[in-house]
């Protein structure tokens, strides 16, 4: 699980307000080696100082708002497990739906991992290696330290290697013109 620290100011100076596991880390028991937690949430027009309320609570829903952003880590297992006789697709999607709501219903049911969200998302890889796929399949493959800039794409993340794959999002909510182009 990813360890979240967080500061803040008490009596006008700097302290710790947390140190601990994210309240919404969670470990599937359907897709075996899949972890998402969200760490952090913002509002469109985050104040300063915070107040000591959780703003990314179990539930939160992941897509954010035109101008709130959202910091998950994900641990993708490799694709192979989603042929293993661990994997349980039917408890699949009711676990996704409670840990992940407003992206889980992004996923096609149609086409696995494919999804589409209202978000510019800044995509880094923290430990192993995984693949980028966009809707006309192609492809780039990533590495760890690689960022990728997702801009409202339909896209996929694919883990073709043999070990997890890491990798924190930061998801800016934002909206699209006419034309379907997120501005």
């Amino acid at each position: 699980m990813p360890r979240r620290v967080v500061t803040g100011i008490r009596n006008g100076k700097s302290v710790f307000l947390s140190d601990d596991a994210p309240p919404n880390a969670h470990c599937y028991a359907s897709i075996p080696g899949h972890m998402s937690s969200v760490i952090w949430a913002t509002a469109p027009i985050p104040s300063l100082p915070l107040d000591q309320a959780e703003p990314a609570p179990p539930r939160v829903t992941i897509p954010p708002a035109p101008g709130a952003t959202r910091l998950m880590i994900v641990r993708f297992p490799p694709d192979s497990v989603f042929t293993s006789p661990d994997f349980n697709p039917e408890g699949a999607g009711p676990e996704l739906a409670e840990h992940i709501p407003g992206l889980a219903e992004c996923f096609e049911a149609h086409n696995p991992g494919m999804h589409t969200t209202d978000t510019i998302d800044y995509d880094i890889v923290l430990e192993g290696e995984i693949w980028l796929e966009l809707d006309d399949g192609a492809e780039v493959h990533l590495r760890q330290g690689d960022v990728a800039i997702q801009c409202g794409t339909r896209h996929a993340w694919r883990n073709k290697g043999e070990n997890s794959a890491t990798l924190a999002f930061v998801l800016i909510g934002a909206v699209r013109d006419d034309q379907g182009t997120l501005r």
